[in-house]
């Protein structure tokens, strides 16, 4: 009689660097979207959690690491043994922790495999991101216990070098008082960051003697940089000093479009926070679709002209339905309003015959299609699926250039519901520091679903009809980019920032407090 061999779990120690998603390493990432169980300490930041959630397996679990090493060590050990793979994630490097060691030692000694996946170090990350150098000699260290630091080889540090320390933040006096009494010069200058790497990041300059005075309110690990490094740190903090850095930016788009722009905000240093003002549903007479399709196929049309990402997803989703692919736009030739929209298709393995090279817009790409020639266009017909709100221009266009057009609902959008109160008072009070409109009808709804943002909140819009649209709901608006797409918008509000900046910096003190400006650019100033 045979058995079922019981398959053989593992145990991966992870390090999860300072708290960016970002900084994990790809082997780090593998670990965690393979692993079965996660046991992670609490220094580990919640962004990267979350992150890590969205993309690990389904039925992974996940928990605190609860206990002592020998603990923690059993919970991976029982988990292996029943033939799952488990991982310990880490604030920092693994091995910069003596809990951790132990626990690596405590596997060590049994028969299970392991490894140890090594992870930017908190002390040396932060104080990059802080914009602190670390050159020469330097000393850094991710501390638990700050009893066991050797306050007399920190001080030989500092004065040959830099020094980088991760502390409790309610360890800092503990920190001060130590570094003190060895002698060291109570006027050195320090650099104190919290939630390092974090969209909050925040770092004060100070000196040894008064630096606790200057972190009061700094919760959680703190990273302190100390020695020649912190003088660079006007000029070197890029993280801090991103464009949009500390802005809270409105994404009202409809939810499955608002990831790409919050990246991209989030490249800049700004915090989005995304209110889907736009629910997209099926049209509410399938037939016309039905037809559209069958005309595809059947090499009915000349042209297919895509106005939005939703009308790809639209068409695509109708063709799954009846068992067709790409293959089945042979001969049939795609144009697209814009970039966004030329991606969609070409997720789809077409490439677009026509993107509009100048304006992204109804007006651009009637600029750039040709009148229908008898001779060149044996097919004179082109398919036009798109909103049901959307405007007659595209249509009346395509018919003064001799088009027949079948302009067909693909998909219908409608009003969402609306955000949490929070969001809401935030929005009409100037909780926001801008607010961003790619398209009229984000502009109508998010107004109809939360207010008017208050007139301190800077006003970005995609191009000239949501430009029309926001003055018509009373809103000033502020940056409009030259070129209509999402990537383009986002460094016209970052351009903006950086406009505004440079012209608070150039006035006078008594003139910046009087000013009107607001948000966090103006703030740094003040």
């Amino acid at each position: 009689m045979s058995r079922t061999r019981k398959p053989a779990g593992r145990i991966a120690f992870v390090g999860a660097g300072p708290g960016d998603p970002g900084l994990l390493t790809r082997r780090a990432h593998a670990a965690l979207t393979e692993a079965d169980q996660v046991v992670y300490d609490r220094g580990v930041s919640e962004p990267l959690l979350d992150a890590i959630r969205a993309e690990a397996k389904s039925d992974t679990q996940f928990s605190p690491a609860e206990g002592a090493p020998g603990d923690v060590a059993k919970v991976l050990l029982s988990a292996a043994r029943s033939g799952l793979q488990a991982v310990h994630l880490v604030a920092g490097d693994p091995f910069g922790h003596d809990s951790v060691v132990k626990e690596v030692q405590a596997v060590a000694r049994t028969a299970v495999h392991f490894e140890v996946v090594p992870g930017v170090g908190q002390a040396e990350g932060v104080a990059t991101y802080a914009g602190v150098p670390l050159p020469g000699v330097r000393t850094a260290a991710d501390v638990d216990d700050v009893s066991t630091l050797d306050f007399e080889a920190l001080a030989a540090a500092i004065s040959r070098g830099s020094l980088a320390l991760a502390v409790d933040a309610g360890d800092l006096a503990a920190v001060r008082d130590g570094l003190l009494a060895v002698g060291v010069d109570g006027e050195t200058a320090v650099g104190v960051t919290g939630d390092g790497t974090g969209e909050t990041q925040y770092t004060t300059s100070s000196t040894v003697e008064s630096f606790v005075a200057a972190a009061l309110g700094f919760t959680g690990r703190v990273v302190l940089t100390l020695g020649q490094g912190v003088a660079h740190r006007d000029k070197l903090s890029w993280w801090e000093n991103r464009p949009l850095y500390g802005w809270k930016v409105l994404v009202p788009r409809t939810k499955e479009q608002a990831g790409v722009m919050s990246e991209a905000l989030r490249a800049y240093g700004a915090i989005p926070c995304e209110v889907p003002t736009i629910a997209v549903e099926p049209p509410r007479t399938p037939a016309q679709m039905e037809r559209a399709v069958k005309g595809l196929v059947d090499g009915r049309y000349a042209w297919v002209i895509f106005t939005s990402v939703n009308a790809v997803r639209a068409v695509w989703e109708k063709f799954a339905e009846h068992g067709l692919d790409a293959r089945h736009f042979g001969g049939v030739k795609i144009a697209c309003i814009g970039d966004a929209t030329a991606d969609a298709v070409r997720a789809f393995g077409i490439q677009p015959e026509l993107v509009p090279s100048g304006e992204q817009s109804s007006e651009g790409l009637l600029a750039e299609f040709s009148p229908h020639d008898e001779v060149l266009d044996p097919v004179g017909r082109v398919l036009l699926p798109r909103a049901d709100i959307a405007t007659e221009t595209l249509a009346a266009g395509l018919g003064e250039r001799g088009w027949e057009v079948d302009d067909v609902t693909a998909y219908r959008t409608v009003r969402a519901a609306p955000p949490p109160a929070e969001i809401r008072d935030a929005i009409k009070s100037g909780g926001f520091d801008a607010v961003l409109f790619t398209s009229s009808s984000t502009v109508r709804n998010l107004v109809g679903i939360a207010g008017k943002p208050h007139t301190r909140t800077v006003v970005a819009v995609i191009g000239p009809k949501t430009a029309e649209t926001a003055t018509e709901f009373g809103l000033r608006v502020d940056v409009q980019p030259t070129h209509a797409s999402v990537p383009d918008l986002v460094e016209a509000l970052a351009g903006y920032a950086v406009e505004l900046r440079e012209k608070l910096a150039a006035m006078p003190a008594k003139q910046r407090r009087g000013s009107k400006v607001q948000g966090p650019t103006a703030l740094r100033f003040r």
